[in-house]
């Protein structure tokens, strides 16, 4: 029997920190042992019988979080390769053993310059294209052959409310999810495929939810399945717990000198899609929305990377079920939230905040708009849109005229995710398709 049959990840990397997630088959005990890869060589070279690497506690596993786990390991070194061993065993006391090895990079810490290279995209098995054959995605191999620094996994992780229908699928997934049983089911499903494990093995993820974590466009104060979605998705992704709120989800990544991502939460607070917008709609909630403006402002690096999940000026309009539009853009006599996004656009141009970029998904389609909003002839900041990793592709749309956009691609039709190289002085842009194909690139040079 497979003791971790879902796999491993690592997620949430910082310059000192890591946690590592797995899940074990029922109640087993599991311990990390961990050290520097020079530290590891080092001591296979003394031929030591004693272990190099410090470990972690014991933790046993338990039915309340479905066996999963997410380890802390703190402590560690900036921008330096670590091993690590997971031991697993009976948790009535037998010897453990090394059920899975694996090995991640620390992030560079913020008083050095270093090159960072990450990939984002979102939107896997959706609309009955889910995971076929063992392999399952295929498209996980081509980005785990780009050398990645890290992943950023923009929402739709798992469509729980698609059904998946077998064949051409595998079997285990043709039904929509309602109770906690059923949102860990179908994670557990989509962990089933080949490729996406053997990515996590080796690329550190940060997540973040968008709709179909728990249904359709939904408004999470107004959602009475949010809280269901909202464990399940902590039960099965390594996200950092803030000591201030175990719900929150939006946070920081530093990534040294040169680059600083905020990932945001456009779920969890946000006003229902179809009210009039004004002062009163809301996407990220009072606390978020001022926490990301604080950052922006007061930010360091480089280059500062908005990761929104949906599109700042696509309209994205609903259904009869969920009215209104479910991005930041407005459409033909349906509201958004650009009052909001006013704010922010406000503050950037306002403070003069150099080196904006936003990244985000859902829509199933690549598009990259320049945006001058003060419509002085020069950009004053860029978004990039990739995927679905699998799903259907969306209706092409073309953005909003509000912030002035220039439009550098809108095209769909393929699976894809976006590759990004960050050093002090560029930020390069890849897209690329599931056959490892460039769809398009964009240079941007630093301000």
């Amino acid at each position: 029997m497979n003791p971790l049959p879902q796999g491993i990840a690592v997620g949430d990397v910082t310059s000192q920190s890591a946690l590592l997630w797995l899940r074990t088959e029922g109640s087993q005990a599991v311990q990390i042992e961990w050290a520097s890869v020079a530290a590891w060589e080092l001591m296979s070279k003394m031929a030591t019988i004693r272990s190099p690497a410090p470990r972690t506690a014991v933790f046993v596993t338990s039915a309340d979080r479905d066996y999963t786990l997410t380890i802390p390991l703190d402590g560690l070194a900036s921008a330096t390769r670590y091993r690590y061993h997971v031991l697993v065993g009976q948790a009535q006391g037998e010897p453990l053993t090394v059920a899975a090895r694996g090995e991640f990079t620390t992030l560079p810490d913020a008083a050095n310059s270093a090159p960072v290279t990450f990939a984002w995209s979102g939107d896997l098995g959706g609309q009955g294209r889910c995971r076929r054959g063992a392999v399952g995605y295929p498209i996980f191999d081509v980005m785990r052959a780009q050398q990645l620094d890290f992943f950023l996994f923009l929402g739709d992780t798992v469509y729980v409310d698609n059904l998946c229908p077998s064949p051409p699928n595998e079997p285990g997934a043709d039904f929509r999810a309602t109770t906690l049983a059923e949102y860990r089911a179908r994670h557990r499903d989509q962990r089933g495929a080949e490729a996406l494990r053997r990515f996590l093995e080796s690329v550190p993820v940060y997540v973040i939810w968008d709709d179909h974590e728990v249904r359709n466009n939904f408004a999470g104060p107004f959602d009475g399945q949010m809280p269901t979605g909202r464990q399940a998705l902590r039960e099965y992704w390594p996200i950092r717990v803030a000591l201030d709120d175990p719900h929150r989800l939006y946070r920081t990544v530093r990534a040294g000198a040169d680059l600083e991502l905020f990932i945001l939460d456009t779920r969890q607070y946000r006003s229902r899609n179809a009210d009039q917008d004004g002062p009163a709609k809301t996407m990220l909630g009072e606390r978020q929305l001022q926490w990301l403006l604080n950052g922006l402002t007061e930010s360091t690096a480089m280059w500062k990377v908005i990761v929104t999940t949906v599109p700042l000026s696509i309209p994205k309009g609903g259904g009869v079920a969920v009215p209104g539009n479910d991005g930041w853009a407005g459409g033909p006599g349906s509201p958004g939230f650009e009052r909001e996004r006013q704010v922010l656009v406000d503050t950037i141009l306002g403070l003069k905040v150099k080196n904006v970029v936003f990244l985000a998904g859902d829509v199933h389609y690549v598009q990259a708009n320049a945006y001058d909003p003060n419509g002085d002839g020069t950009p004053d900041f860029h978004e990039f849109m990739a995927g679905p990793l699998s799903a259907a592709p969306g209706r092409l749309t073309p953005p909003s005229a509000g912030l002035r956009p220039t439009t550098l691609i809108n095209e769909g039709g393929y699976f894809n995710f976006g590759l990004i190289r960050v050093t002090k002085s560029s930020f390069d842009v890849t897209v690329l398709d599931e056959a490892g194909a460039t769809r398009f690139s964009h240079h941007l040079p630093a301000k």
